[in-house]
C-alpha cells in the first residue's frame, strides 16, 4: 500500500476511534458531573473528563495519534536498514572498473526492500559513476549529491509531522480565543453574581490550551529523536562509503 495512503487510512481510523471513546465514554461522564454541579450549585471539578472535553481537545488527541503513528512509520524505516551498516556488501575485496560491473549486476539481484535502502541506492550510484568513468574523484564525488538528495528527501517526509506539532497548539490556542469570548459574553451573569457561566467558559480557554501544549512537547520531543536518528543515519552512509568503497577503489588503482 502506498505510504501516503496508509497515513491517510490512519488518520481516519484515528478519528472515528477518539470520537467514538468521546461519545461512548468522555460526554457521558462530563454530563454526569455537570448535572451534579448544577443540582449543586457548584463550580465544576477540575478532573480529566472536564479538561478535555471540548472538540478543540478532541482533534489535538487525534492530531498527536496521527503524528506518533508518523513518527513510528519514519522511524521503522530507518531502523530496518539499520543491519546493513555492519555488513560488508562488497565482500571485502578490491575494486577496479571492471569488476564494479559485476558488483552492479550482484546489488540488482538483491531483493527490491534491500535495494530501496539508501545505502545501496548511494552505492550502487557511485559503483555505476566508477564503471562508466573509471575515476575514483568521479565515484567519490558522487556521494556528497547522493547524501545531500537524501537529506532533503528526509525532510520531506517530515513535513506532515512538523504541520502537525505547529498544528496541535494553534488549535489550543483558538480554544482559548473561543473560551475568553464566551467568557466576555457572560460577564452581566457573573456581575449579577452567577460566576459559574463565566468560570466553565474560561475553564474552555485555559484547558484547551493546558492540553494542547502537554501533548505538544511529547510529540515534539518524538520529532527531535526522528530528526536525530536521519542525521545519525546520513553519518552512517558516509563513514561507511568510505570505509567500504572509496578506500578500496583508492587501494586499486
Amino acid at each position: 500500500m502506498n505510504r501516503n495512503i496508509y497515513s491517510a487510512f490512519v488518520l481516519v481510523i484515528s478519528i472515528i476511534l477518539v470520537h467514538l471513546i468521546y461519545v461512548a465514554w468522555i460526554n457521558p461522564n462530563v454530563e454526569i458531573i455537570q448535572n451534579i454541579a448544577a443540582q449543586t450549585g457548584s463550580i465544576l471539578p477540575r478532573n480529566l473528563f472536564i479538561i478535555i472535553k471540548d472538540f478543540e481537545q478532541e482533534i489535538c488527541i487525534i492530531l498527536f495519534i496521527w503524528g506518533i503513528f508518523l513518527c513510528g512509520s519514519n522511524y521503522l524505516q530507518i531502523s530496518n536498514y539499520e543491519y546493513l551498516y555492519g555488513v560488508d556488501l562488497l565482500d571485502d575485496v578490491k575494486l577496479d572498473s571492471t569488476n564494479a560491473l559485476q558488483y552492479l549486476e550482484s546489488f540488482d539481484e538483491l531483493s527490491d526492500g534491500v535495494k530501496k535502502a539508501p545505502l545501496v541506492e548511494i552505492i550502487m550510484s557511485s559503483l555505476r559513476r566508477y564503471a562508466l568513468t573509471g575515476n575514483i574523484e568521479s565515484a567519490a564525488s558522487s556521494i556528497e549529491p547522493a547524501l545531500e538528495a537524501l537529506s532533503i528527501r528526509n525532510e520531506n517526509d517530515l513535513a506532515i509531522l512538523k504541520y502537525i506539532s505547529w498544528a496541535i497548539p494553534s488549535i489550543g490556542f483558538l480554544g482559548t480565543v473561543r473560551g475568553i469570548g464566551q467568557a466576555m459574553s457572560e460577564a452581566e451573569a457573573a456581575v449579577a453574581g452567577n460566576i459559574a457561566p463565566m468560570t466553565s467558559s474560561l475553564g474552555v480557554a485555559f484547558n484547551s490550551t493546558f492540553i494542547a501544549l502537554i501533548i505538544s512537547i511529547f510529540l515534539m520531543l518524538a520529532l527531535s529523536y526522528i530528526q536525530k536518528e536521519q542525521d545519525s543515519q546520513l553519518i552512517k552512509i558516509k563513514n561507511y562509503t568510505e570505509k567500504y568503497l572509496i578506500n578500496r577503489i583508492h587501494q586499486s588503482s
